[in-house]
């Protein structure tokens, strides 16, 4: 904590000093009229608050990835565009299962997926192909209050906020190639119809094998949009996007739960690191489609009509495996199974947002109301063991073809399953300017939440109500350049009924719960010194976790509540363009977590949680691009990510697994202009094994290279 609070300070006092500097040297700046653009900067967010506002002027914190970041470093995927985000970090690769298959991240000590399009649900089975991203922004914090909290987390969510059509015709189209046999074909091309109706469409084919003796993925993605400017009053927006993707997906390794731990190192992990303990027989389906449509109309000048359907569904059909551990330091033992499930969301909003005065006060207003609906069903074979793994003699028993695994699986249906939630809300938020520094932001979320299972169509559940706070203050020490900044932000969690018995497990029974709360608070530095040049935020956040449910210290059969995790932290975001085509953008966070109330016996009170991922993280990408001469349009890029250790299995009655400390550093060169774009990227520049997991053990990627060309009209 004293490290924490020395860094705040620290920090503090270098821009305070800097500040007071800022008038003069941006005169001397407009003097010498010295362009210089940050082109890794989002100035302001219509998502973050749900109505325009500027980051300076924003009490939360968020981290935006730009879709020209993207281009620059040749990412093909999330995980690599979400390696630019101060303290995000991937705990798990998509697993493709139904409901939750797609990647999960760690955030602020606490695990999040990607599930919010334009600041609305969209749900995925899978990863999320980056050709339509615009702009990644990971919002930190419970953002209960504005986003509900069903799909999203304690430590924040990742919303992605697509590509939009536009009314000047123009397009590309690009090949990248590369190690394991990575192939990718992508088009962006936008067409005006007529006047005000505009039509774009963003596609992607990518195939691609594994860095493993197995393991690949071939997707094609399509987004089309369309834009349509009826009147000067009524904008009607349509977001569509349509993946199917088939894979075969490495087992991963699970560290037992339920025994002592029998591996004291990485060695023998090492000694597998590219083995992929499966077959590319062994296959996964997974179909997404995900639409949004909206209308905007303005009602006044002061005043603008938003209306949103939102609707995504996601088809899993497909073998499902993992490994389990032994408990004797050697061997895992496979489990499989075949998935066969869809996964429905809808959701439907009426937002009203104003910006208007009350005296010579401000006041930029949104009020609305939220329905969302899910529905989960599942079908399909049960779970079998299908062989044994030994990580000393790399030795595989079991039957990796479809026949065999289909052997196995016969006889084993469960039936059908069926989930559904619905959720009801109403949420008011109001951005007030007291002066031309000082503004203040108060906001209030209900939510009446419904859910039932097939299983318990029998029996009735009442619905459950939250209320989420939200309070911000944000002082611009100078106007428009610097702002201290503190709030207080809400989550909670709807906990479904579960089926609890007595101790002999007699008397079996539905029993309800009322939702999880989580809590922050946070303060903070935000600057935006000589405008374009240097961005940055410091800020310190605690969260606190309440109510979580957890078991009966005195029959296993049940579930009680009253679990508590606190997580603390610093974090320290920079984009900045010192000189003109050089860019930068950087962060580095620390994290403190501990499971502070919990069932005895468990192992976890004291300890940090396993989903809280690594204390420290650092990130960092630079490019310098040459504007004028002969050379003009040649660019290079270097930068990298560092994760300290990271324990991804910590439980005092079964031990601690510690997954050590990594960097990795990647470099790019280019060469652009306005017909074309040539690339090339090489990651993990030096072949560093690491490793990610969540009570799991994931190799991940070594080096690979990626060359692209880019032709643009």
């Amino acid at each position: 904590m004293n490290k924490i609070i020395f860094a705040v300070t620290l920090i503090a006092t270098t821009f305070s000093a800097y500040s007071q500097e800022e008038t003069d040297s941006t005169k001397v700046l407009k003097d010498i009229k010295i362009e210089i653009k940050n082109k890794y900067k989002k100035e302001s967010s219509t998502t973050v608050s749900k109505m325009p506002l500027k980051d300076i002027e924003n009490p939360q914190v968020y981290n935006s990835i730009p879709a020209t970041l993207l281009k620059e470093q040749v990412v093909t995927n999330l995980n690599d565009a979400l390696k630019n985000a101060t303290g995000v970090t991937r705990l798990w690769e998509s697993t493709g299962r139904n409901g939750d298959g797609a990647e999960y991240y760690s955030m602020r000590g606490f695990a999040v997926q990607p599930t919010m399009v334009n600041g609305l649900p969209a749900l995925t089975n899978t990863t999320i192909d980056p050709i339509n991203i615009d702009n990644i922004e990971a919002i930190k914090g419970p953002s209960g209050t504005l986003f509900g909290s069903s799909v999203i987390s304690y430590g924040g969510l990742i919303n992605i906020v697509t590509k939009k059509p536009t009314n000047n015709f123009g397009g590309e189209i690009s090949y990248n190639t590369g190690t394991y046999g990575s192939n990718r074909v992508t088009a962006d091309i936008n067409i005006p119809v007529k006047d005000k109706l505009a039509v774009r469409v963003n596609s992607a084919y990518t195939t691609e094998e594994s860095f493993q003796d197995a393991g690949f993925s071939n997707s094609f993605f399509i987004a089309p949009s369309l834009k349509y400017e009826v009147s000067d009053k009524l904008t009607f927006l349509v977001n569509t996007e349509f993946y199917k993707s088939t894979s075969a997906k490495a087992s991963m390794l699970f560290l037992s739960r339920y025994s002592s731990l029998s591996f004291d190192s990485m060695e023998l992990f090492d000694k597998n690191y590219k083995k992929s303990f499966t077959s590319n027989e062994l296959t996964m389906n997974n179909n997404s489609f995900n639409m949004q449509m909206q209308a905007l109309y303005k009602l006044s000048n002061n005043w603008t009509s938003q209306t949103v359907l939102s609707k995504s569904s996601t088809k899993t059909n497909g073998y499902y495996q993992y490994l389990w551990d032994s408990a004797n330091g050697d061997e895992f033992t496979r489990y499989i199974s075949k998935a066969n499930g869809t996964f429905y969301t809808t959701d439907i909003q009426q937002n009203f947002i104003g910006d208007f005065k009350i005296g010579n006060m401000r006041n930029r207003v949104i009020a609305g109301l939220d329905y969302y609906n899910s529905r989960l069903t599942n079908g399909g074979p049960g779970w079998v063991a299908n062989g044994i793994v030994s990580l000393i003699d790399g030795t595989d028993t079991g039957d990796l073809t479809q026949a065999g695994t289909d052997a196995l699986l016969t006889g084993t249906y469960t039936g059908n399953t069926e989930a559904n939630q619905e959720i009801m809300s109403a949420y008011v938020s109001d951005v007030l300017n007291i002066t031309d520094k000082l503004s203040v932001m108060a906001s209030l979320r209900l939510d009446h939440f419904d859910g039932k299972a097939s299983q318990w169509d029998s029996e009735e559940t009442k619905g459950q109500t939250a209320l989420s706070p939200k309070f911000g203050a944000v002082y611009q020490i100078i106007e428009n350049k610097v702002s201290v900044f503190g709030n207080y932000m809400n989550g909670f969690k709807n906990v479904a009924p579960t089926t609890v018995a007595d101790v002999d497990g007699s008397n079996p029974r539905i029993k309800e719960f009322d939702p999880e709360q989580a809590n922050q608070y946070e303060f903070g530095l935000k600057t935006n010194l000589y405008k374009d040049i240097v961005s940055a935020s410091i800020s310190y956040y605690n969260i606190d976790v309440k109510n979580r449910v957890m078991t009966d210290p005195n029959n296993i059969n049940n579930s009680i509540q009253g679990g508590e995790v606190e997580s603390k932290g610093v974090e320290i975001s920079i984009v900045a363009s010192p000189f003109k085509g050089f860019n930068v953008i950087t962060g580095f966070s620390h994290n403190e977590s501990e499971v502070t109330k919990e069932t005895p016996g468990d192992g976890y009170l004291g300890l940090r949680p396993e989903e809280a991922g690594p204390e420290n993280l650092f990130n960092l990408w630079a490019n310098y691009t040459i504007t004028s001469g002969k050379l003009k349009g040649f660019g290079l890029g270097f930068g990298g990510n560092y994760a300290s250790e990271y324990k991804t299995l910590n439980r005092a009655n079964i031990g601690t697994f510690e997954l050590p400390a990594y960097t990795v550093l990647n470099s790019s060169l280019s060469y652009d202009n306005n017909k074309f774009n040539v690339s090339l990227k090489l990651n993990n520049l030096l072949n560093e094994k690491y490793y990610s997991g969540w009570s799991t053990v994931t190799p991940q990627r070594l080096r690979s290279i990626t060359a692209g060309v880019t032709y643009k009209f």
